[in-house]
């Protein structure tokens, strides 16, 4: 019984080891995906933040309704707190609505 038992984990080492190696030569374990800095639309391209633009607003909303943030969206801070202050204001006006179902 425990020599099957061990030829199966011997078996899970060399299988780990192989994965292992194969992720990365250096045998440093996987690599980080590659990232790229987010940039500012508003700042680049020159758009207005309006509350009355809600395509625009939708965007930078999750399917619940909530505001994304600056890290995931990749907006300055300051287009980040007029994109906050546009899209509170088209919930107000009933443009976007408070929470989506």
């Amino acid at each position: 019984m425990s020599d099957t038992n061990d030829i199966e984990l011997e078996r899970q080492k060399v299988q780990d080891d192989v994965e292992r190696t194969e992720d990365d030569k250096t045998g440093r374990g996987p690599r980080k995906p590659f990232f790229r800095k987010k940039v500012c639309r508003f700042c680049t391209q020159k758009v207005a933040i309006d509350y009355k633009d809600a395509d625009l607003l939708k965007r930078y909303i999750t399917e619940r309704g909530k505001i994304l943030p600056r890290r995931i969206t990749g907006t300055c801070a300051k287009h980040q707190r007029d994109l906050a202050l546009a899209i509170k204001r088209a919930r107000i006006i009933a443009l976007l609505p408070f929470v989506l179902k």
